[in-house]
């Protein structure tokens, strides 16, 4: 249990090791390889769909999605991207959040997915019910939501943030005296608070991927690599922000390491994001952050298994089969619709973009 503000005991809300699926991991000779690429992007062209992938999935979707006229990007950008395409059919490979927020932005659009099994292990361990429960019991509290949440939760939401919004918009609202109740995310939690000094009641969930990240070993690692610029994401722990030269969401590290232009990074969040940071910075050499050694051992060890279940031969298979769509009730959609728009809204009211800012 943890204890906030000396008053309330909020429980664990990781999920259990057990819980975390192997990752899979596909082998493909190259003639299927290029047989299910060619395949793809007929089957995108045939049924008006285009192809929009996270940067944690395999670099062959990436790539796909950039050769087809779609985008690679994070769930929010994701979701925008559709909106403004003229395509009827969105197809996002990521997790099932992602899935579900651009549904809530394109009601009218159809959305797949290459497998619906594909989930996250913070919305997993914010359940929706219990989520609202809690903050129906603190009516006092402005309720703040991470975009790696279920269309349910973002329901029950006032605000919905990314990891690059989220300071500014918490510090917005304090000017206003407000509390809060945040979720999922405790790391990414902890920092806004540090940031702010806001009044936070956090929800106690956890990245599978984020938090495996140590502080030990990464200054072991820096001792070995003493010119390396060390790129966090916020989702980390406490003891890998500390270390970190840039703390940044997921389109943030590749911009920070554009303007950095060292030689050698030190990265702390999904691995799967490398092969865009080897596009933005050729010849740059990319090291992972340490998930494993003295104090501990892996089970994502930096890369997400959900985002792993998103592969060439299952997105062929749900083009052809035109399956595992997402639905989100009508009733959830437009309510969950509320709190995703006062973040755009709020972002258009200062003239900034913060489309690309958020993480899974």
């Amino acid at each position: 249990m943890t204890v906030l503000n000396n008053t309330v005991e909020l429980p664990d809300r990781r999920i259990p090791p057990e819980l975390v699926p192997e990752t899979i991991v596909e082998t493909l000779e190259p003639a299927e390889r290029d047989e299910l690429r060619a395949r793809i992007k007929r089957l995108l062209k045939e049924q008006d769909a285009v192809l929009v992938a996270h940067y944690y999935t395999d670099p062959d979707l990436q790539s796909l999605a950039d050769e087809t006229g779609g985008t690679v990007s994070d769930s929010l950008d994701m979701a925008r991207f559709g909106h403004e395409s003229k395509a009827r059919t969105l197809v996002v490979s990521g997790v099932r959040f992602m899935g579900e927020t651009a549904k809530i932005l394109n009601p009218e659009k159809r959305v797949l997915m290459p497998d619906l099994a594909a989930e996250c292990s913070l919305d997993l361990g914010c359940p929706a019910d219990e989520f609202s429960r809690f903050c129906d019991q603190r009516p006092d509290r402005t309720v703040v939501v991470y975009a790696n949440t279920s269309a349910a939760v973002k329901a029950r939401a006032d605000w919905m943030v990314t990891s690059s919004s989220a300071v500014e918009v918490i510090t917005y609202l304090m000017q206003k005296g407000e509390k809060f109740t945040w979720a999922p995310d405790k790391y990414l939690g902890q920092y806004i608070q540090e940031q702010t000094g806001a009044d936070m009641l956090i929800w106690q969930g956890a990245c599978v991927v984020h938090e495996e990240f140590k502080g030990i070993e990464l200054a072991d690692l820096k001792r070995q690599h003493p010119e390396a610029r060390v790129l966090v994401h916020p989702e980390s722990p406490a003891s890998v922000i500390e270390q970190a030269d840039a703390i940044a969401s997921t389109t943030g590290i590749i911009r920070a390491a554009q303007e950095m232009r060292a030689k050698e990074y030190i990265v702390a969040t999904d691995k799967g994001i490398f092969h865009k940071l080897k596009e933005a910075v050729p010849g740059a050499v990319f090291i992972e952050a340490p998930t494993a050694g003295r104090s501990a051992t892996c089970k994502s060890c930096a890369h997400c298994p959900w985002m792993a279940m998103n592969t060439l031969r299952k997105l062929a298979r749900t083009l052809e089969t035109r399956g595992n769509e997402i639905h989100v009730d009508p009733r959830i959609l437009d309510r969950a619709r509320v709190p995703i728009k006062r973040l755009l809204d709020f972002a258009e009211s200062r003239r900034k973009t913060i489309y690309g800012a958020n993480d899974a």
